[in-house]
């Protein structure tokens, strides 16, 4: 999937191996919340939001799928994030980030009133890159990797982790792409 799609651009400020303080420009994401464990969630909210771009639109509008697709847990508190999977609790926020070539004006709206078009301003990520199976466990030592470069840096979280995944299912471990991201701000 990764390797034919649109990913949103960033600037790396800062590299060491495969962390990195990346700094991305305002994008619009469709987001779907969805009840259950982080596995369960995900596969809920991406079938949502697939359904949208495959034309579950008010004017059946194809739209053109993008990577990576992220997952957060979901908060009380607004987010400022990009594609995500996110919890609290059970409930889990899951985005797309939408193609650049659209604006709110211009996305086809969703039929779905579980499809949520958001404007995503400029924001600073501590990201960590890994490939193989995302499992909980994974995600967890990858988080606890990332906050320790953060911690180096001086940097603070203002955001629970985020986890993006670029690959199709069927993609093969060691070809995967996943990453851990937290907003920051700091040096």
């Amino acid at each position: 999937m990764a390797s034919n799609v649109e990913t949103p651009d960033y600037a790396v400020s800062s590299k060491s191996g495969n962390l990195e303080i990346r700094e991305y420009g305002p994008t619009i994401v469709a987001e779907a919340t969805v009840e259950g464990d982080r596995d369960t969630a995900i596969q809920r909210g991406f079938r949502i939001i697939a359904d949208y771009i495959f034309g579950n639109n008010l004017s059946s509008t194809k739209v053109a799928m993008t990577a990576p697709v992220m997952q957060q847990p979901s908060e009380k508190i607004a987010m400022t994030a990009p594609v995500i999977q996110q919890a609290s609790g059970k409930s889990w926020n899951v985005r797309f980030v939408m193609p650049s070539e659209y604006t709110m004006e211009t996305l086809p709206k969703p039929v779905n009133p579980k499809v949520a078009l958001i404007e995503v301003p400029a924001t600073r990520f501590a990201v960590i890159r890994f490939s193989g199976f995302a499992g909980q466990g994974s995600l967890d030592a990858h988080e606890a990797e990332l906050r320790a470069f953060m911690a180096e840096r001086g940097l603070t979280a203002t955001s629970a982790p985020q986890y993006a995944f670029y690959n199709a299912p069927w993609t093969l471990p060691f070809m995967r792409r996943n990453e851990v991201m937290i907003e920051v701000t700091g040096k």
